[in-house]
């Protein structure tokens, strides 16, 4: 569903992820994984629209990434970042309804069609019972929720989330990426998320997309666990990844 054909990434003078290319199929929870800086958010934005690449092409649902408009991504890609939004008055409803947005144009107002998806969408991330409650009143593991709702309630066949586990407590966590790989098997979604959590990437993601700079690998996680890539990539054994690591892999299911 969503294909990176030679994709170059930088910040800055540097180099993050150099000729990459893969594919991301919707039904997977995918784990994007790697040290601190080497660009995982830099990538999850480059697919959002967010950030640009230096080079090569993004493509999603068989569109070039540059041939679409904003009101048009907005209806194939979901993004969920760390950041909380407290509004004061605004209701966990009322921001769950924000992801109806693309489809209601400039005058916001839901249809009947609109509430029935927020509702269901908030009823899959189980925060129907907050509905009502304001947004600043939420835990962090209750307001990350309700952004999964809202990209829910978005009706995209990819959902990003940029570190959807940070400042969550461990059992929270592992709720939060039991709930994505619902999302992504059961509901059909393309999830990819970054995470420093890896046990959790390892037990619950059909996949690990493995940042080591420049380079990128996605295997199935059978295969990135009997490689041995991320153990070398986190004692520093750069020199250790073989031939076939080093070469950039499509994953096309397990």
């Amino acid at each position: 569903m969503i294909e990176l054909r030679n994709i170059s990434l930088g910040f800055g003078s540097r180099t993050l992820i150099e000729g990459a290319s893969t594919r991301f199929e919707c039904g997977r929870m995918i784990a994007l994984l790697g040290r601190n800086g080497t660009g995982k958010s830099t990538l999850l934005r480059a697919i959002a629209a967010l950030g640009e690449a230096r080079c090569g092409e993004i493509i999603i649902d068989g569109k070039p990434l540059s041939e679409y408009n904003s009101a048009e991504l907005a209806r194939k890609v979901a993004f969920v970042n760390t950041e909380r939004v407290d509004v004061e008055a605004l209701t966990a409803y009322d921001l769950v309804a924000i992801g109806r947005s693309p489809y209601t144009g400039w005058s916001g107002r839901l249809t009947k069609e609109d509430r029935s998806i927020v509702e269901r969408a908030m009823q899959i991330a189980g925060v129907e019972a907050m509905a009502d409650r304001r947004v600043e009143t939420l835990s962090d593991g209750e307001a990350q929720r309700v952004m999964i709702a809202r990209a829910l309630a978005q009706d995209t066949p990819a959902i990003l989330l940029d570190e959807p586990t940070a400042f969550l407590d461990l059992p929270n966590r592992y709720e939060l990426c039991t709930l994505l790989g619902r999302l992504a098997r059961e509901e059909g979604k393309c999830v990819i998320f970054s995470t420093h959590e890896l046990d959790i990437a390892l037990s619950l993601a059909d996949s690990i997309a493995l940042v080591y700079t420049p380079r990128l690998v996605h295997l199935s996680t059978e295969e990135m666990i009997s490689s041995g890539n991320i153990e070398r990539l986190f004692n520093g054994d750069y020199a250790g990844f073989d031939a076939e690591s080093r070469s950039i892999r499509i994953f096309q299911g397990r």
